[in-house]
């Protein structure tokens, strides 16, 4: 890996605005002659794309919870050997919607699956790759969970869309803890303020490590 490429992800439930703060951070990023490139968990290449199509499409078989960690680890193996990896060793930056963070908060916090196993797949998969900076746009689930039915109305929600308040509830708790633990990487953004003000405080994250001028 490079030593000036930096790998971030940005981390948060359904509705906190993830996709749009990540497009502006790529728009920022590229007004500042950085080079870089944008992708998403799970997916990210092809195969791992045809395994996020399993993981949340909405059939009539059951995922359990271990299946679904399983294939999200294996699209995220493919992601790193394949994309995320290559391109942080050409000295791009990589700017990811979702991580291992995810499994952590979604697999673990929302189905209850234990953080020891999420722990052991994220090192075998990743060895000692971790994320610089994981920005967290945080907001109460009932505030995300109603932006998010707007975003999706008319829409076949997914999966993980489907599932009610109580497990986001729990997968914010899981995030919350994540950035309590680890505060040096992990920053909490307000995701409640308007899009400038987010991508304000998104963007003095990067100066304040004096990545950006």
């Amino acid at each position: 890996m490079s030593g000036t490429a930096r790998f971030i992800t940005v981390e948060g439930i359904e509705g906190v605005g993830k996709t749009t703060q990540v497009a502006r951070l790529s728009e920022f990023l590229g007004g500042q002659g950085i080079a870089h490139v944008v992708t998403r968990e799970p997916g990210g290449t092809p195969l791992a794309e045809s395994i996020r199509q399993v993981v949340l499409t909405v059939g009539e078989e059951s995922v359990p919870g271990t299946a679904e960690l399983l294939l999200m680890f294996a699209a995220r193996a493919v992601h790193l050997a394949n994309y995320i990896r290559p391109n942080l060793n050409a000295d791009r930056w990589v700017i990811c919607d979702r991580f291992t963070d995810a499994s952590y908060a979604y697999q673990g916090g929302g189905r209850g699956l234990p953080s020891d196993h999420i722990h052991a797949l994220e090192c075998m998969v990743q060895g000692d790759l971790r994320p610089d900076l994981t920005i967290l746009l945080d907001a109460p689930v009932e505030h995300a969970l109603r932006r998010a039915r707007q975003r999706n109305a008319g829409i076949v929600e997914d999966r993980f869309e489907r599932e009610k308040g109580q497990f986001f509830e729990r997968v914010r708790s899981a995030y919350r803890a994540r950035a309590a633990a680890e505060p040096q990487r992990i920053a909490i953004i307000d995701a409640t303020q308007n899009l400038d003000a987010v991508c304000a405080l998104i963007v003095g994250q990067l100066k304040a490590r004096s990545w950006i001028s």
